[in-house]
């Protein structure tokens, strides 16, 4: 399985920026399929995961309302749609998926090299 990531970049604070994952080595319309983030000094947290149904998606508060999570399951890609974006969400984006569903805190199969977004103030 590989997830190929790409889209980071610098921002400025109150702007967008789009990342996409593409995934390939199995089907994955069942998976779940998500973004996670680390920021430096912290741990890697979940940011959004959106399930193989694409009918349930969970998501950190901090980004509730400005992140938008998307699939298509015909082309196993991956896209976060990042607004109104902040310092705090600066940090190495990684793209990862979980055969089968997610719940939160649950651990994630597969993973990707991360790409890194930094929002400046």
């Amino acid at each position: 399985v590989q997830l190929q990531a790409s889209g980071g970049g610098l921002v400025q604070a109150g702007g967008s920026l789009r990342l996409s994952c593409v995934a390939s080595g199995r089907t994955f319309s069942t998976d779940a399929m998500g973004w996670f983030r680390q920021a430096p000094g912290k741990q890697r947290e979940l940011v959004v995961v959106i399930n193989g149904s694409g009918g349930r998606i969970i998501a950190a508060d901090s980004v509730k309302g400005r992140f938008t999570i998307s699939r298509d399951n015909a082309k196993d890609t991956l896209d976060l749609q990042m607004d109104k974006m902040k310092p705090e969400d600066t940090a190495v984006y990684y793209c990862a998926v979980r055969r089968g569903d997610y719940a939160r805190n649950d651990g994630m199969d597969y993973w990707g090299k991360g790409t890194q977004v930094t929002v400046s103030s």
